[in-house]
């Protein structure tokens, strides 16, 4: 059968008749048909032109659809639900079915610049563009040897953030999904390091009968430090809660005494508010006691890059380890985190792993540093958009989502809205006088599909919570919101 003629049909009619006379299993060749098929599929780039259609359909309507998906798309997705198929289905239709049903079900953040959700970035086209290359690319990035450009552009991105940061010369990254895995890492590394000054080995000895580390965190530290402190069997219980100001920053008065086993866990960026701890009053004191300090800067960190913020994270290169994402600030593609390590033994020594057929190289192999060893190659949208922007646009990009989330927070102070919270970075709290109102207003402003805003709670109040995340967020789309929240009020009014 030659190749070009190849179908599924054809596939069926095989796996009935099977292969042809008796020959030892060590000759037959089951896989054959779907071999040629799949070898036809990459020549004629039929199924490859299907989906970048249906991606530049998708890409297109993002300004003008719903951000968040209307009732229709989302009963839609029932047509999703059927037992496993016994036999194949054809490849076109599966493209179709995904671009049909599944892109109305989705939430339109990559370029619509009106999701202000869960601190959640859009996408710059050319790391976007990085993305499809480097998914073609197929990259395993645990070593070296697996993937020589993978270990090139994590070892420019990692010299080029550990600069932006100004860390300590020798400082490396890791690069994970995202800030909970990377805040994993800080604390793996931290706490590698503390026990081994205190004699105790955790790779070889475990945690039964180890000195006991101290954990120490603001008490509106991230619900990814919890998961990470339990991850480590290091125990929630055993964090020793600092009271916090009115924007939630950690009170640098009321630190307990520290020492030299202290695991201090700061922010760079409240999750709510947007606020940034004291790192210039308090690493001082950490670095004079021999506490490891891990900064969550998953949204934060990314201030030092802007001329005009950048007072925020001062004092931040004295910490030992920090966690960040590129899929928030720097608008790269989900999903890219990063872990960057002012000791680098030390995080390597948290993930080292052997084995007969690891081969390990002089240049930089990627899983030393992660928990990972299979990993996708993260570091080529984060190159790209790194080298696309340069220092001048990453500036630009940060102090613009500051600029839109203030222009925020004074159209909705004008309009009669309550601000809960200093606007220090992208971040901003809405209230209303009544705070029971506020589950309305958000379900209206979601309802109205024209922006997507989400709820928190500040201080026990319920708030609306605005992530201002998107390159694409512009002074306009602002303006809108803003009219928005006016409309979504009106209809609560009108309703009693």
């Amino acid at each position: 059968m030659k190749q070009q003629a190849m179908t599924q049909q054809d596939i069926k009619q095989h796996n009935l008749t099977g292969e042809a006379g008796s020959k030892d299993l060590v000759h037959q060749d089951a896989f054959a048909p779907w071999r040629a098929l799949l070898h036809q599929q990459l020549a004629d780039k039929a199924l490859f032109e299907q989906a970048r259609k249906a991606a530049y359909a998708y890409l297109d309507e993002q300004t003008s659809r719903r951000v968040s998906p209307d009732a229709a798309a989302l009963e839609a997705l029932s047509q999703f639900d059927e037992p496993m198929p016994s036999g194949p289905a054809p490849a076109e239709a599966l493209i179709d079915q995904l671009h049909a049903i599944g892109s109305p079900a989705t939430i339109a953040q990559a370029t619509s610049g009106r999701y202000f959700g869960l601190v959640n970035g859009g996408v710059l086209p050319v790391a976007l563009a990085a993305r499809w290359l480097a998914d073609a690319w197929d990259q395993n990035a645990a070593l070296y040897l697996s993937s020589p450009i993978a270990s090139k552009l994590e070892q420019l991105c990692q010299d080029w953030l550990c600069q932006l940061m100004e860390l300590p010369q020798g400082s490396v990254a890791g690069f994970v999904s995202g800030s909970s895995t990377a805040i994993l890492c800080g604390l793996a590394a931290g706490r590698y390091r503390l026990l081994e000054r205190l004699g105790w080995d955790i790779n070889r000895q475990g945690l039964a009968g180890a000195p006991r580390l101290r954990l120490i965190a603001g008490q509106h530290a991230h619900a990814t430090v919890l998961k990470a402190v339990a991850l480590l069997g290091l125990g929630t219980d055993n964090i020793e809660w600092v009271p916090v100001d009115e924007q939630g920053r950690i009170r640098a008065d009321q630190l307990p005494k520290l020492d030299a086993t202290c695991l201090l866990m700061l922010q760079a960026g409240n999750v709510n508010s947007g606020a940034f701890d004291d790192f210039a009053t308090i690493m001082p004191k950490a670095r004079a006691a021999g506490a490891w300090v891990h900064i969550d800067g998953a949204f934060g960190l990314w201030a030092k890059a802007s001329s005009s913020l950048r007072a925020l994270c001062d004092g931040i290169e004295q910490a030992q380890s920090f966690s960040l994402d590129g899929h928030k600030t720097l608008n790269t593609p989900y999903d890219n985190g990063i872990v960057l390590c002012s000791d680098a033994n030390a995080l390597r020594a948290a993930f080292a792993a052997s084995g007969s057929y690891i081969l390990y190289s002089q240049e930089r192999d990627g899983m030393a540093f992660t928990p990972e060893m299979s990993r996708r190659a993260r570091a080529v949208e984060l190159w790209a958009a790194l080298k696309f922007l340069g220092r001048s646009g990453l500036d630009d990009l940060v102090t613009g989502l500051h600029q839109r989330a203030l222009q925020l927070e004074q159209g909705l102070r004008a309009a009669g809205f309550e601000i809960c919270n200093q606007v220090a970075f992208n971040q901003v709290l809405v209230g209303l006088a009544n705070d029971d109102d506020i589950p309305a207003l958000i379900a209206a402003l979601q309802a109205d599909g024209r922006i997507w805003v989400g709820g928190g709670t500040w201080f026990q109040r319920p708030v609306v919570r605005v992530s201002v995340c998107s390159w694409a967020t512009s002074p306009q789309i602002i303006e809108e919101t803003r009219a928005a929240f006016i409309r979504a009020r009106e209809g609560l009014t009108q309703q009693t």
